[in-house]
């Protein structure tokens, strides 16, 4: 189903805060060639090293890197699946807002890793597969680019941005060799004003504490998404969030980016092994 604009007027409240009508005209979640203009723009603003993973229906996926990227960086992800818009314009409108940030920073950004799923508005690729059960097949041409591409670097901490069409809240899976830190639960907290965290004790069929999935031991089966590979090849924190798909794309959009932005503090406190 397409994305249907939202009504104006609006009554702000938890859900739903104030609404600027002119984000509202210029969002264009599922118009990939105005959303990669916009990552273009903010490639040069912020000198970041744009390369070229796959080409997918006439469409670039784009793999972005700081000038100070290490072997140990940042990393983000959005847009694995076409049908999560909230996660991708997160991500982007974070970016625009950090091109000071960026220009200093250690990190990698995969900023629209489906652009025909986005434009189909599908959760697959362009042939139907799911991408994020396919990061354990390096046969398939889209993981061959960003296996290719992902060779140099170990992440520190990796963040997959998704979206969940049952969720009834934000939530969040965390694979981390290091509990202590509970990074999962301190983004959260941060994120509540904006979007309230999912409150069910089961989720996706795992356990769930306060809107946080914790996977203690990586299962032994194929068809791996993004983060669990991430999580095998050496980074010692993977996170993937979960953003309600089913609330105002608005809302979803600044709890993504309050996500990422979390993230990237709590990374400035604490040196981790770098």
């Amino acid at each position: 189903m397409p994305c249907l604009p939202i009504p104006l007027p609006l009554q702000p409240g938890p859900w739903l805060p104030e609404i600027d009508a002119a984000w509202l005209r210029q969002h264009r979640s599922h118009g990939v060639t105005h959303l990669l203009q916009r990552w273009r723009a903010i490639a040069r603003s912020a000198r970041l090293q744009l390369t070229l993973l796959h080409e997918t229906a006439g469409y670039p996926v784009y793999f972005l890197t700081s000038r100070r990227v290490s072997a140990r960086p940042l990393y983000f992800s959005a847009g694995v699946h076409g049908d999560e818009t909230g996660a991708v314009m997160g991500l982007l409108e974070w970016a625009e807002r950090s091109t000071a940030w960026l220009r200093q920073a250690d990190v990698i950004l995969v900023p629209l890793f489906n652009p025909a799923g986005l434009a189909l508005n599908t959760r697959g690729d362009a042939n139907g597969a799911d991408l994020n059960r396919c990061f354990d097949h390096p046969d398939h041409p889209h993981i061959q680019g960003w296996l290719r591409a992902m060779a140099p670097y170990q992440p520190r901490t990796a963040v997959c941005l998704h979206e969940d069409y049952d969720a009834q809240g934000l939530y969040a899976y965390e694979l981390n060799r290091h509990p202590r830190h509970q990074l999962a639960h301190h983004c959260l907290e941060l994120s509540d004003p904006i979007l309230p965290r999912e409150t069910r004790r089961n989720i996706e069929g795992r356990r769930a504490r306060q809107g946080i999935i914790r996977v203690r031991r990586i299962p032994l089966f194929e068809n791996l998404p993004e983060a669990l590979v991430l999580y095998q090849n050496s980074t010692p924190r993977a996170l993937t969030f979960e953003t309600p798909s089913e609330c105002c794309l608005t809302v979803r959009t600044r709890a993504q980016a309050r996500l990422v932005q979390a993230i990237c503090d709590e990374d400035a406190t604490r040196p981790y092994d770098r």
